[in-house]
């Protein structure tokens, strides 16, 4: 029976060969037949195939965004990954967000599921945890971000995975990583944020701390930092044959990305805060009104950057010795070097100022709002807009693959699946189970 103990054998990659080839044909045969949830280009795409990461199997047991990004990323690139969600309600993602007709897919799901199977799963079950060691043995990268000791506790834990498959590659994120004081403290973005030093600096000085454009950005950059370090040890295993343990608590990512804080702390005691939309190491730098009731983003780190500006206001004195040309001296009078652009900004309109800007090339660019970005013709000439028709839902617009990649683009062959929708295939096709005993594990609650 399947769910004795899990064994890996030599010819573990040679049946992963063949049980590949059925799940392929399986999974395509069973979505193409469905009516009730979406096909999955990505797994009859032959041109998925020649991405660089098309030999990559990735379980993807995480929730929200953080390590599913890091998933996604690498989906986008041709890896296969197979979405493990409890059963019934699945991902917490799937009621985050703007919902559609389609009621286990808000907007934000179908964006960051992008590219994936769904397999679901009850990890709190004996049947559930025989299903994902045996899935575990075929696999190269497990991505989770669950509070440290919960795979612990349900018998998943690292040494338990790297015992069943010395290659595997296992990311963990949590907020605050798998060690030290706070390990078991909940974490989100917006905690990460104010913990990893970021919050302190946003907002206006002496108002009450934001966080900047009220974005999960923690988890988007644990997730870009998850990728880069999956990446970095699949290189190693290439090497070597070793898999290895990928730690992230979402506070490093943000303490990562803060300029000079650390440095100028330790060498000098300053202590940031909020500087409102400038900054205290360049003048002028930050956002200026416009007479149409718009704003403009200007960013002059030099004095050379301020001449010109200058020039471009029409008063080319301003930049002189006697007046602001030196940056120590635009810094020691920011209040009144900024009164006087945001002076011009405010006689002239947004596209007269990137008029003048640009003739003069000094470094400026609008406040875009997102209906602004999807009239730019830059956006559009980049393709940084994907329009896909959903089988169910039309035309969903969603964020386009990033980077670009000249030999091997990325693209985006599916948006997020139905829950449950590749179970049967992925059971099927990669476990070998057969229909009644698919049947026996969901009228258990395995699945």
């Amino acid at each position: 029976m399947f769910f004795s103990n899990v064994i890996i054998s030599e010819q573990s990659c040679v049946i992963r060969r063949a049980q590949e080839a059925l799940f392929y044909a399986v999974i395509k045969g069973i979505n193409c037949g469905m009516d009730d949830a979406p096909q999955n280009p990505s797994l009859s795409s032959t041109e998925t195939r020649s991405l660089p990461l098309q030999d990559i199997r990735v379980l993807d047991v995480a929730t929200f965004i953080a390590a599913p990004y890091c998933a996604a990323i690498m989906s986008e690139f041709g890896a296969e990954v197979i979405k493990i969600e409890a059963p019934e309600k699945g991902d917490p993602l799937r009621a985050f967000g703007t919902a559609t007709e389609q009621p286990d897919s808000t907007l934000m799901w179908l964006s960051e599921a992008r590219n994936k199977q769904s397999l679901t799963l009850n990890l709190k079950t004996p049947e559930g945890v025989e299903i994902f060691k045996k899935l575990v043995l075929d696999a190269d990268v497990v991505c989770e971000n669950f509070r440290p000791g919960t795979l612990e506790k349900w018998g998943l834990g690292w040494d338990v995975l790297h015992a069943l498959n010395p290659g595997l590659i296992m990311l963990r994120v949590s907020g605050y990583g798998q060690t030290g004081p706070y390990k078991d403290r909940p974490g989100f973005a917006r905690i990460a944020h104010a913990v990893g030093g970021l919050t302190a600096l946003a907002g206006e000085p002496g108002g009450v701390p934001v966080t900047p454009g009220s974005t999960s950005l923690g988890d988007y950059i644990s997730g870009l930092y998850g990728a880069v370090g999956v990446l970095l040890a699949l290189r190693h295993r290439d090497k070597t044959g070793e898999g290895q343990n990928i730690d992230i608590g979402l506070y490093e990512s943000v303490f990562r990305v803060l300029d000079e804080l650390a440095p100028a702390y330790a060498r000098n005691g300053i202590v940031r805060e909020p500087e409102g939309s400038g900054t205290r190491n360049a003048c002028p730098h930050g956002h200026f009104p416009t007479k149409d009731d718009a704003w403009i983003a200007l960013a002059c780190t030099s004095d050379k950057m301020f001449a010109r500006l200058a020039d471009a206001m029409d008063k080319p004195d301003l930049a002189t010795a006697e007046h602001y040309g030196e940056l120590r001296v635009r810094l020691a009078a920011s209040d009144k070097v900024n009164k006087l652009v945001a002076a011009w900004t405010g006689s002239l309109t947004r596209n007269e100022i990137m008029e003048r800007c640009l003739t003069f090339e000094v470094p400026a660019g609008p406040l875009n709002t997102i209906a602004d970005i999807f009239e730019d013709p830059h956006f559009k000439a980049r393709e940084n807009l994907l329009h896909f028709d959903h089988p169910e839902l039309g035309d969903i617009v969603v964020p386009n693959v990033f980077p670009k990649l000249s030999k091997t683009p990325g693209k985006i062959t599916s948006l997020g699946p139905t829950l449950g929708q590749d179970t049967d295939a992925i059971l099927q096709g990669l476990l070998g189970l057969d229909p009644g005993e698919i049947k026996n594990l969901r009228d258990k609650g395995v699945i």
